[in-house]
């Protein structure tokens, strides 16, 4: 197998170690740098080309959002995966907007975050539960919103002679 090269970037030091421990118990992964702030991970991101980045969306200086649209308009390859507390339908969508592979909640990480990490590296996508079933509820209803909207096709009965 390939090693997999992983970036990781929290404003937390003790989440940082938990990530890196938990990342490098997989044989062949390798966390190969780490920043505190977006700027720093943005800098570093493209210094050292990992494959897979993981960005906290809350960091001083720059926040995860816009340090992974600086990564993905940079043309790096590395593949981003959101991770954060937060899950508010608004969120959702700048993560997708941001051009992050994949979207992992914090409370969700130590289930999840491997599994996310294999997904990317797969050129695939990876939402936790929650978000996939936010953005499928929110799909529903703007499908449902334009059905109301659409005129119908009503078949009318003809009378036999």
């Amino acid at each position: 197998m390939v090693p997999l090269r992983i970036f990781l970037a929290d404003d937390h030091e003790i989440v940082r170690f938990g990530l890196r421990n938990l990342l490098e118990s997989q044989f062949g992964w390798s966390v190969v740098g780490e920043a505190a702030d977006g700027k720093d991970a943005v800098d570093q991101v493209f210094l050292l080309a990992p494959d897979v980045t993981l960005l906290d969306i809350s960091m001083p200086g720059l926040n995860g959002l816009e340090a992974a649209r600086q990564i993905v308009s940079g043309g790096s390859r590395t593949k981003i995966i959101i991770l954060s507390v937060h899950d508010s339908e608004d969120v959702i969508y700048q993560v997708l907007d941001s051009g992050a592979r994949g979207y992992v909640l914090k409370s969700d990480a130590m289930r999840d975050l491997i599994v996310a990490v294999d997904t990317v590296r797969a050129n695939k996508t990876f939402f936790t539960h929650k978000i996939a079933q936010a953005v499928l509820d929110r799909h529903i209803k703007r499908i449902s919103e334009q059905a109301k909207h659409r005129p119908t096709l009503v078949r009318k009965k003809h009378a036999s002679s």
